[in-house]
């Protein structure tokens, strides 16, 4: 488990072992690994954003060395299956094949954009970046409300 205050807002954004274990497994430490991503999913405990499961990849995203494209659609189906068992989409990861991860201009841009085009209750949406290192040195944490700044988290290493 790593805990990430969210200083905006007064909440904590908590990613469960099993999350962890995916963006894990998931680094790109060999030189013919993909980009691999999907979409995370948590409940709502109080101040505590509980991020419980992160799906992909699915064979139908599109994945180069360097670039991910998500297959939108299984992405719908994946946000309205996991609403239906009380979870909802808190945001999207994806690696990068650099040992310390950071948004690229395009992460930074499709991320605004969909806290824009969405309905939703929350401040905004999380994007993470899992790089070479382990978690937590290696993963990028942020979150988007929409004006095109990301606002970077850093984890709680007592939580």
């Amino acid at each position: 488990m790593i805990a990430y205050p969210v200083s905006l807002s007064g909440q904590t954004l908590v990613f469960t072992d099993p999350v962890v274990e995916t963006f894990s497994k998931n680094r790109q430490l060999r030189f013919w690994q993909r980009e691999a991503g999907g979409q995370l999913f948590g409940r709502f405990h109080g101040s505590r954003i509980e991020v419980v499961e992160a799906t992909g990849p699915r064979r139908t995203d599109r994945r180069t060395r360097t670039s991910y494209i998500p297959d939108r659609r299984a992405e719908q189906r994946e946000i309205d299956d996991r609403f239906g068992r009380g979870l909802h989409f808190v945001g999207d990861w994806h690696t990068h094949p650099e040992r310390i991860p950071s948004p690229s201009h395009p992460d930074i841009s499709s991320l605004d954009d969909t806290v824009r085009k969405s309905l939703h209750a929350m401040l905004g949406f999380v994007l993470v970046v899992v790089g070479q290192l382990p978690a937590p040195e290696g993963l990028h944490v942020s979150v988007f409300r929409g004006d095109g700044i990301p606002y970077v988290l850093r984890s709680d290493a007592g939580a």
